[in-house]
């Protein structure tokens, strides 16, 4: 009885696991969120494409279609929506919208998954552990 107790408890918790497993893959800055409702938009698609001065660049697009392997983070009733390989490249990250002088756009930072990038935050190396 109690060793299918047991069965029973650990494949409920892998199966909540598996349904779990985005949670907290990415952080909605207030920033974003603000931006975001300025513009009138509701989601923001952010993909990893190869290229750039360090060999991987973010993309950011304001679109709201999902597709089948999309997974969506949202907050305040705004969404970013990514496809899951660029998720390998950004889990763990903060997205945000920063205002300079000279420019203002949506940025990716505290990526985990990055080693270093270029001076304008658009490209990055990936971590090799």
């Amino acid at each position: 009885w109690y060793q299918r107790r047991v069965r029973v408890i650990s494949r409920l918790t892998r199966r909540l696991a598996g349904n779990c497993r985005y949670i907290s893959a990415l952080v909605i800055d207030p920033s974003t969120v603000k931006r975001l409702k300025e513009i009138d938009e509701s989601a923001l698609r952010i993909t990893v494409d190869g290229g750039g001065c360090s060999g991987f660049q973010y993309k950011f697009e304001l679109d709201s279609t999902v597709g089948a392997e999309d997974v969506i983070f949202s907050r305040d009733d705004v969404s970013v929506i990514t496809d899951q390989i660029s998720l390998d490249f950004i889990k763990g990250s903060t997205i945000e919208f920063h205002e300079e002088l000279i420019r203002s756009a949506f940025r990716v930072v505290e990526n985990p998954q990055a080693e270093e990038g270029c001076s304008c935050g658009v490209s990055f190396s990936v971590k090799i552990d």
